[in-house]
């Protein structure tokens, strides 16, 4: 089988971490969180993959060459940024499966745990145009809400919708029918969601829904990129690729942590990155070469490469960018972003987004 990973998004909602890494390519429980992606890819039975890229688009065979994690991969970059539909339909020119087969498309943001086999076993059964990943959730209205019926066929594509009429979401895994990824306008900007889906669907085409509510998350926001990095060190998502074995933490290669630090709750240390005794960092992740000094606490945040946190500071739900430096002090709360290179001196004053 034959898949389509959509990884040309900036990432803009995870700035600053996404100014020189792409959001596909960030380090997410110890390896790229694509690496992740591939690995259960491969487990499903997927054998070449084609990524659609285009920010910083050179950056993914630098990391993954043409082979990795049991996987052919290939490379399809547009000059301009074509949308979902678009994208899919551009990144087709380098498939080799024939007109009937089904290509699974994968969105570079996603982390699920559902069942791909099952999803594609559904869409062969059926004979379906496309079959869509749904999931439940609480609040449908930020999402794409899919109505199905009796038989699992999907009634609309209601994206976004303030009004939603099931809990129902996309949660951004298809299988296309090769043919139906050739229906999609060639070099336009095409939204599957606002416009491919809506038209199979009032055609008349079967577009079939694999409603599955196992993990899933969108890793699109700060917080959200934490809980899914802590979530697979703390196992409760598996993954081929995971470095080491599920536990509160997840010590890399070259790391130091001392006697005495308190490091739990998911959180990865990576290389070269130090945390002194007497420090406290709970759901985070420290990127390589990031410093948390004695007496500082850090919860639910991400220091990014040679980001460090001064003695006695205190972080929660803060990310610093690559380098950035907070001196001893200081209070970070409530969603706070330093940006790359970025020092706050040593200080009493506290900051958040609240006040």
């Amino acid at each position: 089988m034959e898949a389509i990973l959509l990884v040309g998004g900036r990432g803009t909602r995870l700035r600053p971490l996404t100014i020189s890494t792409p959001k596909p390519l960030l380090p997410t429980a110890g390896v790229s969180f694509l690496s992740h992606q591939l690995a259960r890819a491969h487990e499903a039975g997927v054998e070449r993959i084609v990524f659609a890229t285009s920010y910083r688009a050179e950056m993914f065979e630098a990391a993954f060459g043409t082979k990795a994690h049991g996987l052919e991969l290939v490379y399809v970059s547009e000059d301009q940024p074509l949308g979902t539909g678009g994208a899919i339909r551009n990144a087709a020119r380098a498939l080799t499966c024939d007109p009937d087969d089904p290509v699974l498309i994968l969105n570079g943001d996603i982390l699920s745990g559902h069942d791909v086999r099952a999803q594609v076993a559904l869409h062969e059964e059926t004979s379906a145009a496309v079959t869509l990943h749904l999931t439940r959730v609480d609040d449908p209205s930020r999402f794409g809400c899919v109505p199905t019926d009796d038989s699992g066929r999907v009634t609309a594509f209601l994206e976004k919708t303030s009004h939603p009429v099931t809990d129902q979401i996309n949660a951004g895994c298809y299988v296309f029918r090769r043919s139906t990824i050739d229906t999609i306008p060639e070099d336009e900007v095409v939204s599957v969601e606002r416009e491919t889906f809506p038209t199979l669907i009032s055609s008349g085409a079967r577009v079939m829904g694999h409603v599955e509510s196992e993990y899933w998350l969108d890793v699109g926001t700060p917080e959200a990129f934490v809980r899914g990095s802590c979530d697979l060190v703390l196992g409760r998502l598996a993954s081929p690729a995971m470095p080491g074995e599920p536990g509160e933490r997840l010590v890399l290669p070259g790391a130091a942590v001392a006697p005495g630090a308190i490091v739990r709750g998911g959180t990865t240390v990576g290389r070269g990155a130090t945390v002194e005794a007497g420090s406290t960092v709970v759901g985070s992740v420290l990127l390589d070469d990031a410093f948390v000094a004695e007496g500082a606490t850090v919860r639910d945040s991400v220091l990014s490469r040679g980001a460090r946190v001064g003695p006695g500071a205190v972080l929660d739900g803060v990310i610093l960018g690559d380098g950035a430096v907070v001196g001893p002090g200081n209070e970070l709360r409530g969603g706070l972003r330093i940006w790359p290179g970025i020092e706050l001196p040593p200080t009493a004053v506290r900051f958040s987004t609240d006040a």
